[in-house]
């Protein structure tokens, strides 16, 4: 379980193709305090820690990514030398400066606009149709594993939906945000609530 709350950019370093697509990432993590089968989100994609190694602050892990993931996730995000948002999974007692992530990405949406407003950005991301009913003005969304909430929302004629954000300058430069342009694709994953919501309205629906 996650929070969206980035704490550190990662690059991979290398891609071996095994039986999955092997993975080595350089982070400025501590090795030591990053276990063998722990969990971290890398651009909003839950992963599992099978090797690690460096020193604090130059430290590097290694993680499996399934043709499932492959599959569910943006095109070409998984080359060597591409940055990645990285956060550790919750523990017990940390601060829960976002919402609840899980990790696990629902759709990959497109970003359709970035314009300058104030000193922040506003941008307008398309998603697919399939979750127009989880998207909310003023709910949560994650967008390349960051907690973002949602300005305004418009769904469109073909059943796709449309979303305002506003990504402060904070947030553009300790993430990986900062560096996407107007065309960029994004993983996006809803919020649970959301998710439980709207599964309790069908069943109160067709009852």
């Amino acid at each position: 379980m996650f929070t969206g709350i980035v704490t550190a950019i990662g690059t991979i370093e290398s891609v071996q193709q095994k039986g999955d697509l092997r993975l080595r990432i350089a982070c400025p993590f501590d090795p030591a305090r990053v276990a063998i089968g722990a969990s971290i989100a890398c651009s909003g994609v839950c992963l599992t820690v099978i090797e690690r190694g460096g020193t604090a602050g130059d430290a590097w892990f290694a993680v499996d990514v399934s043709g499932e993931t492959l599959g569910r996730t943006v095109p070409g995000m998984w080359e060597a030398g591409q940055n990645l948002n990285l956060e550790s999974a919750l523990r017990m007692g940390d601060e829960l400066g976002g919402h609840i992530v899980t990790g696990h990405v629902d759709a990959v949406g497109k970003v359709l606009v970035i314009e300058p407003a104030g000193d922040s950005h506003r941008w307008v991301i398309e998603a697919p149709a399939a979750l127009a009913p989880y998207i909310a003005a003023k709910g949560s969304i994650t967008v390349h594993g960051v907690s973002l909430t949602v300005n305004t929302v418009e769904d469109q004629p073909d059943g796709a939906v449309r979303f305002t954000l506003n990504i402060i300058p904070h947030t553009a430069m300790v993430t990986t945000l900062g560096t996407l342009a107007q065309g960029a694709s994004v993983n996006l994953e809803i919020d649970t609530m959301a998710r439980y919501l709207q599964r309790m309205q069908s069943l109160s629906a067709a009852s």
